[in-house]
């Protein structure tokens, strides 16, 4: 059984703080202007989608997105988008990297539907971590790391 069907109706009260101090890091590093069109990938129930600007955000657990107040929630997966290149001016991804089934595959589909501006916070326990940061490294240029606390956050440039 999926494992965010299981723990949904409780997962903004599981997880809802430690999302809030991820934002708030992204918010004070990441310059995000009210005409921008921001892409959250693993948006899950919005939580992460608390920002000033027009918010799109993408899941693939239909149980999360039910529960997801933003008008504009789309059930898809990070691997394969359904969005033209260039079609977001940031682009955000808040410990959901983790769960993607093909991390190079989706950090590549991020790159391409992104235009400049990416945040990532990438769960420091993961057993994927290196692998997730090798790729970011790759693809990206980091210009902060920074802590938040169970994660690393990565805020870069295309």
């Amino acid at each position: 059984m999926d494992f965010y069907k299981i723990i949904s109706a409780g997962y903004d009260g599981l997880y809802g703080e430690e999302q809030k101090i991820k934002i708030e890091i992204i918010r004070r590093n990441f310059n995000i202007n009210n005409n921008d069109i921001l892409l959250d990938v693993g948006c899950g129930t919005g939580l992460s989608s608390d920002f000033s600007c027009k918010v799109v955000g993408i899941d693939p657990s239909i149980s999360l997105i039910r529960q997801n107040n933003n008008k504009n929630k789309i059930l898809a997966i990070a691997e394969n988008m359904p969005f033209k290149d260039n079609s977001f001016d940031k682009v955000i991804s808040i410990t959901s990297m983790h769960n993607f089934e093909g991390i190079e595959k989706s950090i590549r589909e991020i790159k391409r539907v992104g235009k400049r501006d990416f945040a990532f916070s990438i769960l420091k326990k993961s057993g994927k971590f290196d692998l997730i940061e090798k790729e970011i490294q790759n693809n990206f240029i980091v210009k902060k790391m920074l802590d938040g606390k169970k994660d690393w956050i990565f805020i870069c440039k295309a």
